[in-house]
């Protein structure tokens, strides 16, 4: 069965238009619940018109006020969720990979106020719309205030899909040339690094539904096939086959998976040996 959901005309699947509405409720349950954040939830969800303009409000609440101000921030964040209409639906299939993933996450508000791997995806996303308009050094100066906040350092001009899901983000690298296709799961101090000082496509390429487990470091234009599962602190040199877990330095094929998306399990497990 094919993973591709249906898209309603705005781009956004039927099951995920029901997140923005959600948010506002948590927002006003939260405000309740604790009346000295009143005034940011208000301001950050309940006063703002669409999901686009609560998260570029509390992007540029984080992320402004180095080279940025806030308001630079976010009128960079507002212009390009309307220059390209995917920014929207990925935020949000974003944020439901979250919530289906992270047994800590039983709210959307919680990742969407606070997550540091929700916010420097999205943030990348703009950088990367940037970087596509020309507009280099300033995605590169994006991408720098990222890696100071959030400690993620994702190239802008990196390619990575929706229904991305990165735990916890600190220490995790992905390179100029990688491609990171959707519904991947990535955990804190993963590198997608190159394997010298070449130039050219030199990052790996991330298939579909792969987990990348704490610690991993898959270097060079190598490819992890879909499904695949690579276990914590592996360091990968070479092609990974589909639904595949490999392990170890260097990194070795050790079971075969009846796990067709790992990264919808999260399962760290090696599962039935070869």
């Amino acid at each position: 069965m094919s993973l591709v959901k249906p898209l309603a005309q705005d781009g956004v699947a039927p099951e995920h238009q029901a997140i923005w509405p959600a948010l506002r409720r948590e927002a006003e349950a939260a405000m309740l619940e604790e009346p000295l954040l009143a005034g940011i939830l208000q301001a950050t969800i309940l006063d703002q018109d669409d999901v686009s303009a609560a998260f570029s409000f509390r992007l540029a609440q984080r992320l402004g006020g180095g080279d940025l101000s806030r308001m630079a921030v976010r009128d960079l964040s507002l212009a390009a969720f309307a220059g390209d209409p995917s920014l929207r639906p990925a935020l949000l299939r974003d944020l439901q990979a979250i919530r289906e993933r992270d047994p800590t996450c039983s709210r959307f508000i919680d990742p969407f106020l606070y997550y540091k791997g929700l916010a420097a995806l999205e943030a990348y996303r703009i950088a990367h719309w940037l970087w596509h308009q020309g507009r280099i050094t300033l995605a590169l100066n994006f991408q720098s205030r990222v890696s100071e906040v959030f400690q993620a350092d994702i190239h802008p001009a990196a390619r990575i899909g929706s229904g991305v899901f990165i735990d916890h983000a600190t220490a995790v690298v992905i390179g100029e040339t990688a491609v990171v296709a959707d519904d991947v799961s990535i955990l804190q101090s993963v590198t997608l690094g190159g394997n010298g000082k070449e130039r050219g496509d030199r990052h790996p390429k991330i298939g579909r539904g792969v987990l990348l487990s704490v610690g991993a470091k898959v270097l060079g234009n190598i490819t992890i096939g879909e499904g695949a599962r690579v276990a914590a602190a592996a360091v990968v040199l070479h092609d990974v086959p589909p639904f595949s877990t490999v392990a170890g330095v260097p990194a070795k094929v050790i079971a075969r998976s009846k796990d067709q998306a790992p990264a919808f399990s999260m399962d760290q497990m090696f599962g039935d040996g070869i």
